[in-house]
């Protein structure tokens, strides 16, 4: 997968749509500024469920990994971002207490040494300047998602080692590695006090009430990028996986105007980072004096895109 791209942003999720509901405002806005931006997803989403009633169908649940496909590719195409799969089998929401093992073979069932190798392979091929992906809790505790977080802050060592599963191609280090932290409770309570304020419902009663301070992740970020213009994009990326997403769900409860007004950023921890930085960030690429490496001359240099205002996107594509 060579790039022409100065700059290369890479996001590991775990299934389809996690590339839309956590930091896809961020993804889209990078590309859109020429930032080369590839969203790996580990698996398939084979075992999740269809959320959004309205496709509860009999034709739908039948061939439901080829829509989660079809709605992966249409939400790419709406954020402007290339998409790979690693090839995983989803390994499902495990129910009881306590929960039972894991299905054989499953993403989160393999061995941490065997479910790594297919990262490292694309991050060498890719390169990478910047990896986001979950914190070790998952963001969520699915076992997928804290999968995820674990080959990803695998890969972002192994990939440089030369001596790490040298079949995988060159050694690359990528300069950063990011978790994204799409809800921490300051953003809960100021989205939620000025709901109320506008005489509208909030769906965070209940995630306040049951929020504690040993969840919460507020203190944890470092990063908050700017990115309201593409909160439209964002949101028509997420409506795309129609098995998932309700369209009348809290996902949208709030208006687009009081979140850019109010929250016009999305938020991460920088976890790791080979290069000097100062801390707050508003940029993934602080710090990052970008070498073209896809160019014949070894060694120039580019300058990164400065921080701040985002220009209008483009339409948004209509979905297939």
């Amino acid at each position: 997968m060579p790039s022409s791209s100065p700059l290369r942003l890479m996001a590991v999720h775990a299934h389809p749509d996690d590339e839309s509901s956590k930091a896809a405002a961020t993804l889209a806005g990078y590309a859109a500024r020429g930032v080369d931006v590839l969203v790996v997803t580990c698996t398939g989403g084979e075992a999740g469920d269809i959320i959004n009633p309205a496709m509860d169908r009999p034709e739908v649940r039948r061939r439901l990994p080829q829509v989660r496909r079809e709605e992966l590719a249409a939400a790419v195409e709406i954020l402007g971002v290339r998409q790979q799969g690693l090839g995983f089998v989803d390994s499902g929401w495990p129910g009881g207490d306590p929960p039972p093992p894991l299905p054989p073979g499953t993403f989160a069932a393999l061995p941490l040494s065997e479910a790594v190798g297919p990262l490292v392979a694309v991050v060498r091929d890719f390169r990478p300047h910047v990896m986001i992906t979950y914190d070790e809790r998952g963001g969520y505790p699915h076992p997928d998602h804290i999968r995820a977080h674990e080959i990803s802050r695998a890969a972002f060592t192994l990939a440089a080692d030369g001596a790490a599963h040298p079949s995988l191609g060159p050694p690359w280090q990528p300069s950063k590695l990011y978790y994204v932290h799409e809800w921490c409770g300051a953003k809960m309570r100021v989205l939620h006090d000025a709901l109320i304020a506008e005489g509208l419902p909030s769906p965070y009663h209940d995630w306040l009430r049951e929020w504690t301070p040993e969840r919460d992740v507020t203190h944890r970020i470092t990063t908050r990028v700017p990115c309201a213009d593409y909160f439209d994009r964002r949101d028509d990326a997420l409506r795309a996986h129609r098995t998932q997403i309700d369209p009348d769900s809290h996902w949208f409860a709030v208006p687009l105007a009081l979140q850019r007004e109010l929250w016009p950023t999305e938020d991460f921890e920088l976890a790791s980072s080979v290069v000097p930085t100062s801390l707050p960030e508003d940029d993934l690429f602080a710090g990052i004096d970008a070498v073209d490496d896809s160019a014949p001359a070894a060694g120039s240099t580019v300058a990164r895109p400065a921080p701040g205002p985002r220009p209008a996107p483009a339409a948004t594509p209509q979905l297939r």
